[in-house]
């Protein structure tokens, strides 16, 4: 019976540890899918479609420390490709936002609504406007590399990508373990996805740059997650949906660990209900490859803790059964002195602490979403700026 349970338990962690480990060696085994050119060898690679095709969207609220940074980097971006158009959502802001927004009306339009009415519905209502063929959607505390634009519209003459998500990397990782874990954790993240995008799709874009083609975006209910939404509905469509390392943002993590607990938490809720909206579409129509990339890389980490404390809790029944209690209390008791000093940020160990924090807040998140609770709008975290 002990045996059972060490095997029972091994299956549990391995389970836990697919998602960030075997699930990349899986995908460097499988084939390339190659583009319609090469970026690397193509001499004309970011200079074939005008960018008078493009528009660029982003929501905002109460962004006033963000924005001064924000919009000089639009204009910067403005200068190069002066026939960009671009828009601004304010949804519902109370602090300067609009003012600063409205000061940049010559390189932006202003879309301001009265109301909080979620960054979903403020997308829909800017995409309605947008005149370009390829909307490129970025965050109002992310800075675009204007080098950026070209290769980033470039993707699109391949007729089978129909969106593309640029690398996003975080500037402050050297602010406390809190901002070191979220930057660890988004290198991994941009990893996986570039082993995604090789052999096919990645399985969703991230909101802080990443583009379609107009006529692909989807309706998106308010209460999900529009950056899922919008780019999974590519592939739904029979598109690629591809990961670009030469489309480049920047961004600043969360500092604190509560404001980052209730973001992670926030957005699996997010993220989980719209999940269940998709999943009916993507089981239909997705080959066995995407669903397996789509359960590795969502649905296990999403429910992540499960495979980990239930780990844990057969290893623990094993050495009772095989009568190594002893071991047993040596082990919790290690345990318990790894989290105290990775909760109290003990160099070493901090990073570690914030990513279990990470995987539960992830899990309560899911949780919420089974309850039904739904989120729509969202405040921004005070400590990222």
């Amino acid at each position: 019976m002990a045996n059972i349970c060490f095997g029972a338990a091994a299956a549990c962690l391995l389970l836990f540890l697919h998602p960030y480990l075997t699930y990349i060696v899986s995908l460097r085994l499988l084939r390339t899918a190659p583009l319609a050119f090469d970026p690397e060898s193509d001499p004309d690679f970011g200079t074939v479609l005008a960018p008078a095709a493009a528009t660029l969207v982003f929501a905002a609220y109460n962004e006033a420390l963000a924005l001064p940074q924000k919009i000089a980097n639009l204009r910067a971006i403005h200068r190069a490709w002066p026939d960009i158009e671009i828009i601004a959502y304010s949804d519902g802001s109370s602090d300067g936002t609009v003012a600063l927004l409205e000061q940049a009306g010559d390189i932006l339009r202003l879309i301001a609504s009265n109301e909080r009415a979620g960054k979903a519905s403020g997308m829909r209502r800017m995409v309605n406007e947008a005149r370009g063929e390829i909307v490129i959607f970025t965050d109002a505390n992310v800075i675009l590399e204007p080098a950026s634009i070209a290769p980033l519209l470039h993707y699109f003459t391949d007729p089978n990508v129909g969106g593309v998500a640029g690398t996003l990397r975080y500037i402050n990782d050297d602010a406390g373990a809190t901002a070191r874990a979220g930057g660890f954790y988004w290198r991994l993240e941009e990893s996986i996805k570039r082993q995604e995008s090789r052999v096919g799709s990645i399985m969703g874009a991230d909101g802080s740059i990443f583009a379609v083609r107009r006529a692909l975006y989807p309706v998106v209910p308010p209460d999900l997650l529009d950056d899922m939404t919008a780019s999974l509905a590519v592939t739904l469509a029979g598109f690629r949906l591809i990961h670009a390392t030469d489309v480049i943002a920047y961004e600043k993590s969360a500092t604190s660990s509560l404001d980052e607990f209730r973001r992670k938490r926030r957005i699996a809720c997010r993220a989980f209900n719209t999940h269940s909206f998709l999943w009916p579409r993507l089981a239909a129509s997705y080959g066995a490859l995407d669903i397996y990339k789509y359960t590795s890389h969502k649905l296990l980490r999403w429910l992540g803790l499960v495979p980990l404390v239930s780990g844990l809790a057969l290893l623990g029944a094993g050495l009772v059964l095989a009568g190594h209690q002893f071991t047993l209390a040596l082990l919790a008791a290690g345990m318990a002195l790894l989290l105290f000093a990775g909760s109290t940020g003990l160099p070493g160990f901090a990073i570690g602490w914030q990513m279990l924090v990470a995987i539960t807040a992830t899990f309560l998140g899911v949780t919420d979403a089974l309850r039904g609770r739904t989120m729509r709008v969202w405040t921004p975290a005070a400590s990222r700026n």
